[in-house]
């Protein structure tokens, strides 16, 4: 099988449209986590994404009758890049069914690119239902965002780049997850050439389908309306068929983080490039910091995909306020303290030096009031010492 694929890879025809993207070390985050961290930039592609390596590779393909009829694809808004762009390069009719979630980014940079938008459903799944309905109607060819051996060969030139750009020994790889697009043509391609090096998938709190498919050694769909939406570009309730097949195969574990470990991410990605990547683009960032913590590494050449960039403005200061929480500086304390006089100033002092982020004082009864307050907790301390402290004082 690994050796079916390297071929498809090496074959794949991609820079008609993508770039090869820079392997660069982040400084920053190498002295913090005390190993080599590099981030591979696809989200310096023409679309801000890798998504367009696969969908390319897949209608390069097509046949003359195939382009005539044209295409349709369902996405949350990277693959649909992609598919627009290859289309406009192909000279192929384009429509994209995408789900009322979708970044306004996203849905304008599809309609710039020439494709003819669809908006339909709140999920991946209903958006991609309705795409093949319609690809049955009309004669479109379905392109699917994942779960194609042409999309999946698309993708592995990723690694295929890796491989060629870094010369010294890589101890892990870590790759964003959705629908497993990505992480089996790395994974099949890497594993192939240098089986020693560990290929980590990273998944997003209520998206994890591929940690949920090794566990049960089976495909299972998670519920759609526990789905995370806030790494759109990679909230998908189950992996491909052909990725998982590939991933079980290749991947060696999954790291699954959570919203405020990716907003962490996206800090460090701009503190270090000062590039903004997208939730879902900083996630393999993300699983890597945790790596790190838990198997307390060093010295080593870690890899992250940078993923993607195409994120809302107005999102930023949610990611902002989060990252703080994620990266364990910022804690939000919800405390009683006695209704009476002296009883704030006497909180105040509990606080000591630390800074206050976020306050709100509210009266509730004669007896008792409600403070609400965030606190910076790094450096001499962390959540669990503040608590203990806030304790000791009544």
């Amino acid at each position: 099988m690994l050796e079916h694929y390297v071929k498809k890879i090496l074959a794949s025809r991609v820079y008609d449209v993508a770039r090869e993207t820079p392997l660069g070390e982040a400084p920053q985050l190498s002295r913090r986590l005390s190993n080599r961290v590099w981030l591979k930039r696809e989200d310096l592609q023409p679309v801000f994404s890798f998504k367009l390596r696969g969908s390319y590779n897949k209608m390069v393909q097509l046949t003359l009758e195939e382009r005539r009829r044209g295409v349709i694809a369902a996405s949350a808004g990277n693959h649909a890049q992609g598919v627009a762009l290859a289309a406009a390069k192909l000279g192929v009719k384009a429509f994209i069914v995408m789900g009322h979630n979708t970044p306004e980014i996203k849905i304008n940079a599809v309609k710039n690119l020439g494709a003819r938008v669809i908006m339909h459903g709140d999920t991946f799944d209903e958006a991609a239902a309705h795409a093949r309905a319609l690809a049955t109607k009309h004669g479109y060819t379905f392109v699917h965002p994942f779960d194609d051996p042409d999309v999946i060969a698309g993708q592995g030139t990723v690694g295929v780049e890796i491989l060629n750009q870094h010369g010294a020994d890589i101890h892990a790889i870590f790759v964003p997850v959705g629908g497993g697009g990505l992480v089996a043509g790395i994974s099949a391609y890497v594993k192939y050439l240098r089986p020693h090096v560990r290929i980590v998938g990273v998944e997003a709190e209520g998206s994890a389908c591929l940690a949920a498919a090794l566990a049960a050694k089976r495909r299972v769909k998670l519920p759609s309306e526990t789905l995370d939406l806030f790494a759109d570009g990679v909230s998908v309730a189950q992996v491909g068929k052909e990725t998982f097949k590939v991933a079980r195969k290749c991947v060696d574990e999954v790291i699954v983080a959570s919203t405020d470990e990716i907003c962490a991410a996206v800090k460090d990605i701009f503190d270090d490039t000062r590039s903004i990547a997208e939730p879902a683009g900083a996630l393999a960032l993300a699983g890597l910091k945790k790596y790190v913590e838990r198997t307390g590494v060093a010295d080593r050449d870690l890899i992250a995909i940078v993923s993607g960039a195409n994120v809302n403005f107005d999102r930023l200061r949610h990611i902002a306020e989060r990252a703080e929480l994620g990266e364990k500086r910022e804690a939000i304390f919800a405390v009683t303290i006695p209704e009476r006089p002296g009883s704030f100033r006497d909180f105040c002092r509990t606080i000591g030096k630390r800074s206050v982020t976020e306050f709100n004082y509210r009266y509730a009864d004669p007896r008792e009031a409600r403070v609400y307050v965030g606190l910076q907790v790094g450096g001499d301390g962390n959540r669990e010492t503040v608590v203990a402290a806030r304790r000791a004082a009544g």
